[in-house]
């Protein structure tokens, strides 16, 4: 079994920056693609940013694009969500997400094991 887990979130301004991080312990390897979502209150939960299991390879909603950075660090286990200028839409609860397999993937379907999510609001 895989346990993920998410750290990081808070309450920031317009404009400003969070990193969230997300540790992933058990059976996953350093091999495992991992994905951050988000659900907003009433909202169904989006795709944010993927990055697979070597790195190399990531994929961003188009809506955070040029804001919001994915990184891993397979010694630890960790993934990165670097969030800057943060607008009041990107208000949800932020879940990470880990897979079995190497390659990345934008689908909810496509994860094996979740988070039990951070909330993350913008608002002056």
């Amino acid at each position: 079994q895989v346990k993920v887990v998410e750290s990081g979130g808070g309450t920031v301004q317009p404009g400003g920056s969070l990193r969230l991080s997300c540790v992933a312990s058990g059976r996953t390897g350093s091999s495992s693609a991992m994905g951050w979502f988000r659900q907003a209150p009433g909202k169904e939960r989006d795709f944010v940013a993927a990055i697979s299991g070597n790195g190399e390879s990531t994929a961003y909603a188009d809506s955070v694009k040029g804001r919001f950075t994915i990184s891993k660090d397979n010694a630890k286990n960790t993934v990165y969500l670097q969030m800057n200028s943060l607008k009041p839409e990107d208000t949800a609860v932020y879940y990470c997400a880990a897979r079995r397999y190497l390659l990345v993937t934008v689908t909810i379907q496509g994860y094996d094991f979740w988070g039990q999510g951070t909330q993350v609001t913008v608002s002056s």
